[in-house]
């Protein structure tokens, strides 16, 4: 690892699924594992491509049961490029003699290059180099690059490079058992001398694949039809220190792709347009240096490094394309199956880094909830309620797709999936949407789409909320956490538990958001909104009500994760770590032994300290005195310690909100948490699932610990407030951000300084707040600030 490089010296079996993963090269549209191109998907490699927003529907047969699952389709595979010598077995690293073998990833310029050595017996060696790139100026590009080096003998090379439909979803063991054969249809033929093409088209959702390689080299080409492969053979004749060289250029449409006849019409046509591979990397390098000047974040050491790849990984997933697509933010990115590429909340964790440097990515995005905010509305009105019910696992159109059954690999036992229950998801949208406004300006998006969202969500909320005379509150009944792990009361028959506090917290922020909006929106818009969707006074009277009523459990002097929470018993952690090592997954492990997670006070991930991540101290104490309660340092204290006793980080996500909760309270133990969060991928923490596709939220909200997290950035009321806390193993970074209108705002802060530089431009003036003073900046002006101990 180096400061623009990730190295992976010697071919290791074990390692590839997770060295894919990391390799994995993108640019918004689609992506591509970091798979060898001589090698063909086993329990080894698995060389994946997928196109954001493509999914399909498939029902399968599993414990007894008919089960429907979307995912997002593994789609035909344009990399395989395979060779032998004067008609030798095909070379691969698992069938040959590997002398040297090199991996390099350049974050910079978005390239892959491998190096690798084979031992053809008797002195020979064949050296093979690859770069590769999926080209960032033109989304639906991408070009391999391979040369080939003989060294003591002279021979024949043949080459077959090939568009290979007969691929299936089948990169994560878990889902084996699932139907995986999403590409029917498959054809291919011939275009030019040079260019073959593929086309095929998803079973249910019916979305039709267009594919063309073309293929120069120094020798001619010959092109085969050997379904379900688009086959181009040539031979080169090898000399001792000698190189050739085989280009593959590659165009990918889909028929979801806007100004296009049809995708293999633009595939072909696009591909025969496409310039050689040195013109088309000079334009791919120049649309990465663009990225990096808007987005990279300045920081020492090892932190700086892993920081940088994540960014790039983000970058790879959501980039400025994403702004012209209709899809989500995939929970585990473009890099793998896992999760079937569903859309979470993880937006939570990635909109906020993405609002201050590509606001239109942002805008995209939610876009993409409000698209299906009708959807949302149905499933209200079925489950009986009025307002949007979001799904917990988004696809293809905004129906709930969480997995009815999900499979626990110790126990090998299907188990009914209750996540379907986290409704905080959108508390989570609406979140979202305040937070894009106030960093961007974007009135007209807050004044439409926006209020429209907040507005069916608030009504959600309200609708949910049951009056208890006993405690003289309301009540939300019924529900699951972020924790996961807890899905229901020990010994009950239906899922679901009572007064969740992340989740009544943050309906009472909705409320009071939305009524807020409400009260400003221009009298023209609010009475065309209150037409629309039958909003009285009466309902509005309801929502200041729950608003300030919603019930917050207590226990033993700190907030409940839930109702109830305080009376369930305590796990011998020790023991379990003493028998198990990793517990991180102690669901499995306790169901495994016939027990039930749901009997004991232990979380996955952080499920109250999320409120500690989503809202300022401040900010966190005006709700809580909103409903009536006072939450104050020292009851937050004895919370915050309470459950970092009883969290066994389960998921990426934890590591990342307690370094950022501690870091906040200027705790000694903050560093090991965000320590946990930079190496939850590289180092595969969770045993083995980063292979399956790379943490996009963890990774993302790295990058917003260093940007909000240590900065104590909040943009709000028209201003950037900022409270700098003391991270010694981080104590100097810098980062430039885009807020309302201002490219490239400068934030820097080194030994106690802090210098905000605002670019020369006819914007306005930016007010910057700290806790205590205030100062107006011009366009073109610095401002240094000496930070109080």
């Amino acid at each position: 690892m180096t400061g623009w490089t990730w190295e992976y010296d010697g071919y290791e079996p074990a390692d590839e699924r997770l060295r894919e993963s990391l390799c994995t090269l993108g640019n918004g549209y689609f992506a591509t594992r970091g798979a060898l191109p001589e090698c063909a998907a086993d329990d080894v490699h698995y060389p994946g491509t997928y196109v954001a927003g493509c999914y399909n529907r498939l029902t399968s047969e599993v414990a007894g049961r008919s089960v429907e699952n979307e995912d997002m389709v593994n789609v035909p595979n344009w990399l395989p490029l395979r060779f032998r010598v004067d008609e030798g077995p095909w070379l691969t690293p698992d069938t040959a003699t590997v002398l040297d073998h090199r991996m390099v990833l350049y974050l910079a310029s978005g390239m892959l290059e491998r190096r690798t050595r084979y031992g053809l017996g008797e002195g020979r060696t064949l050296m093979v180099r690859q770069q590769r790139f999926v080209h960032m100026a033109d989304p639906h590009l991408a070009s391999l690059r391979t040369e080939f080096r003989a060294e003591g003998f002279v021979g024949r090379l043949e080459v077959e490079a090939a568009l290979d439909g007969g691929v299936t979803n089948a990169g994560v063991p878990r889902y084996r058992d699932l139907d995986g054969r999403h590409l029917i249809h498959v054809h291919t033929g011939t275009a030019a001398p040079d260019t073959v093409w593929l086309r095929c088209r998803t079973r249910t959702s019916d979305i039709r694949i267009g594919m063309a390689a073309r293929v120069t080299a120094d020798a001619p080409v010959s092109a085969h039809r050997e379904l379900p492969y688009a086959i181009q053979r040539l031979t080169l004749d090898l000399t001792p220190g000698s190189t050739v060289i085989v280009d593959k250029t590659v165009a990918l449409h889909t028929s979801r792709d806007p100004a296009i006849s049809d995708p293999l019409s633009a595939a072909v046509d696009r591909v025969g347009r496409a310039p050689g591979f040195d013109e088309l990397l000079e334009s791919h390098l120049t649309a990465w240096d663009q990225l990096w000047r808007r987005a990279d974040l300045d920081v020492a050491g090892e932190a700086g490094r892993i920081l940088r790849l994540h960014l790039f990984h983000v970058l790879q997933t959501l980039s400025p394309h994403t702004a012209d697509l209709d899809v989500g933010v995939p929970a585990r990115g473009l890099h793998g199956e896992a999760y079937r590429g569903h859309v979470f909340w993880d937006e939570l964790f990635v909109l906020p880094y993405l609002n201050l440097h590509f606001p239109g990515v942002s805008r995209a995005l939610l876009r993409y909830r409000h698209r299906r905010l009708e959807q949302a509305c149905t499933a209200a009105r079925e489950a009986g309620r009025r307002g949007a019910m979001y799904p917990w696992q988004s696809g293809s159109d905004g129906r709930e797709e969480t997995q009815q059954l999900h499979l626990n690999p110790r126990s090998g036992r299907w188990l009914p999936d209750h996540s379907h229950l986290q409704h905080h998801v959108g508390s989570a949208i609406a979140y979202n949407v305040w937070q894009y406004c106030e960093a961007s300006g974007d009135m007209e998006f807050l004044h439409a789409k926006g209020a429209e969202m907040l507005l069916q969500i608030a009504r959600f909320w309200a609708d949910s909320a049951v009056w208890d005379d006993h405690l003289g509150r309301h009540r939300i009944r019924g529900v699951v956490g972020p924790d996961e792990y807890h899905e229901a009361y020990p010994g009950a028959r239906t899922p679901g538990l009572d007064d969740n506090a992340y989740t009544n917290v943050t309906a009472a922020w909705v409320l009071a958001r939305t009524l807020e909006l409400l009260e400003s929106l221009p009298e023209p818009r609010r009475r065309e909104l209150v037409e629309r969707t039958g909003l009285d006074g009466g309902e509005l009277e309801q929502w200041e009500d729950v608003s300030r009523t919603l019930h917050v459990p207590f226990h033993s002097g700190v907030i409940s994760q839930f109702e109830g929470y305080g009376d369930l018993v305590e796990l011998d952690w020790e023991g379990y770590r003493a028998r198990y090592g990793d517990i991180r997954r102690l669901d499995r492990i306790l169901e495994a032994e016939g027990d039930s997670v749901n009997r004991y006070q232990a979380s996955k991930q952080a499920d109250v300290l999320m409120l500690g991540y989503l809202f300022s101290p401040a900010e966190l104490q005006d709700i809580f005195g909103r409903l009536g309660l006072r939450l104050d340092p020292d009851t937050w204290r004895r919370t915050v310690d309470h459950y970092l006793r009883r969290t066994s980080h389960g998921s990426t996500l934890s590591g990342l909100v307690h370094g950022w909760v501690l870091a906040r309270a200027r705790r000694a133990e903050a560093w090991k948490y965000c320590q946990e969060a930079l190496q939850g991928d590289i180092a595969d923490v969770q045993g083995g699932t980063t292979g399956e596709g790379i943490h996009l939220g963890a990774m993302a909200g790295t990058l917003d610990l260093v940007q909000r997290g240590l900065t104590g950035l909040e943009t709000r009321d028209g201003a950037l407030w900022l409270d700098p806390v003391p991270l010694p193993e981080l104590s100097s970074y810098g980062f430039d951000l885009r807020y309302q209108g201002h490219w490239g705002v400068r934030l820097r802060l080194e030994h106690g300084l802090l210098e905000v530089a605002v670019p020369a431009s006819d914007a306005s003036s930016i007010d910057v707040r700290l806790p205590n003073r205030a100062v107006c900046l011009q366009p073109g002006e610095t401002g240094r600030l000496v930070l109080a101990d």
